[in-house]
């Protein structure tokens, strides 16, 4: 049997294949240590701003202390008209139980939530936060409601 000799095209390609797959090896290489390097540094800046949010909530709570507080408590917009949107919103640290009254929808321990209320008329919403050893902390506001 006579081997036919390669065309030019063939010929090129068997010398070049071993150097052009040594260099899509080195390129995957160094586009994965590239993937790698970057999703370590992410993480790294993830976990300096979560120690950083960390270390302010810890001295938010410290300046809390262990009692029961109502931190915020207001309606936004604090005027409307009859049946209007306006959202009553509340703060508390250290409650086991929270109340709003009237009532308006389910309510628990948040150190921020908001409840869309519609009133009819002037109201007066009453929150009252207690803790785990029956304290209690009470504030209400007033919605006025235009005609």
């Amino acid at each position: 049997m006579v081997d036919k000799p390669e065309s030019g095209v063939v010929a090129v390609l068997r010398r070049i294949l071993p150097y052009t797959t040594v260099l899509c090896v080195i390129s995957a290489i160094y586009t994965g240590w590239v993937l790698y390097s970057r999703r370590e540094a992410n993480r790294e800046a993830e976990r300096a701003v979560e120690q950083k949010r960390a270390a302010a909530d810890r001295r938010v709570l410290n300046a809390i202390g262990d009692r029961v507080k109502i931190l915020s408590f207001y309606a936004s917009p604090a005027a409307v008209r009859p049946g209007e949107r306006t959202l009553v919103c509340y703060g508390v640290a250290n409650a086991r139980n929270v109340a709003i009254e009237p009532p308006i929808d389910r309510v628990w321990p948040s150190i921020a939530r908001c409840i869309e209320a519609r009133p009819r008329k002037n109201t007066t919403y009453k929150l009252t936060a207690t803790d785990e050893n029956g304290r209690s902390v009470t504030q209400s506001i007033e919605i006025d409601v235009h005609r």
